[in-house]
């Protein structure tokens, strides 16, 4: 059973179709990073996966279950989700911020989701007195201590520095590992490549390629999708820009 899942999945925002019939599973276990140019609405796949936007047609599952039909705690209890978005309304205690939304009882789990970060030395700091690469890492805490079946993050290394982003990764990764569905939305495709066991590219609201990163990232999507070229000898892509678009 996959512990996320979008069914044909249509979203109309205003006058655009931002998805147009998605189909994409992932199942418990795995890491699949979801990749595509800006506006091809990764984003809104993955708040639909969240229940935070509403479908015009198809479904979204979690855990098997319609999420539209799940209460707002059962899906908190299923699914842990990052925003893109990394601003808060309130200067709370970093600590604070990152224990949002779990169950009572989990500190032990959030100072540990903080250590994971390396964020616990400005554990105790005011949320928005923090740089941004630091309240990145509090925020991205506060999804990792979330016991749920499954994770969602969108653009999880924006705004991080090169070990930063190899952190999240990493921690992601060990997410999987441990049991849990992760998708996670990426820009960067060396991150994608690196460490995710499929890759799903979006572009104009379709599903271009579903599969391991050597077989999703052709040269044909690369080309048609992202304008890029790819040279895979040593195993590690190279990717730069086609030289006509």
């Amino acid at each position: 059973m996959s512990g996320l899942e979008l069914i044909g999945a249509r979203v109309r925002l205003g006058d655009r179709t931002v998805l147009d019939g998605v189909g994409l599973a992932v199942a418990a276990g795995e890491l699949v990073a979801l990749c595509g140019p800006n506006g091809a609405g990764k984003s809104t796949a993955i708040r639909a996966l969240a229940g935070l936007v509403r479908l015009d047609a198809g479904q979204a599952r979690l855990g098997g279950d319609p999420v539209e039909g799940l209460s707002p705690a059962e899906r908190a209890r299923r699914v842990a989700y990052l925003a893109q978005e990394r601003t808060v309304a309130w200067n709370l205690r970093a600590e604070a911020v990152a224990g949002l939304g779990s169950p009572p009882g989990s500190e032990t789990r959030v100072s540990a989701a903080l250590a994971e970060m390396q964020a616990t030395a400005f554990a105790d700091r005011g949320i928005n007195d923090l740089s941004g690469g630091e309240r990145a890492r509090v925020l991205i805490a506060r999804a990792l201590a979330q016991p749920a079946t499954a994770l969602l993050a969108d653009e999880p290394t924006a705004g991080l520095d090169p070990d930063g982003q190899l952190l999240v990764m990493e921690r992601l990764a060990g997410r999987a590992r441990s049991g849990q569905a992760v998708l996670v939305s990426l820009h960067d495709l060396d991150l994608a490549v690196r460490w995710a066991d499929r890759v799903v590219v979006l572009h104009g609201g379709r599903i271009h390629a579903d599969a391991a990163p050597r077989q999703a990232l052709t040269d044909a999507v690369l080309g048609e999708v992202f304008g890029l070229t790819a040279d895979w000898t040593g195993g590690r892509p190279r990717f730069d820009r086609l030289a006509v678009r």
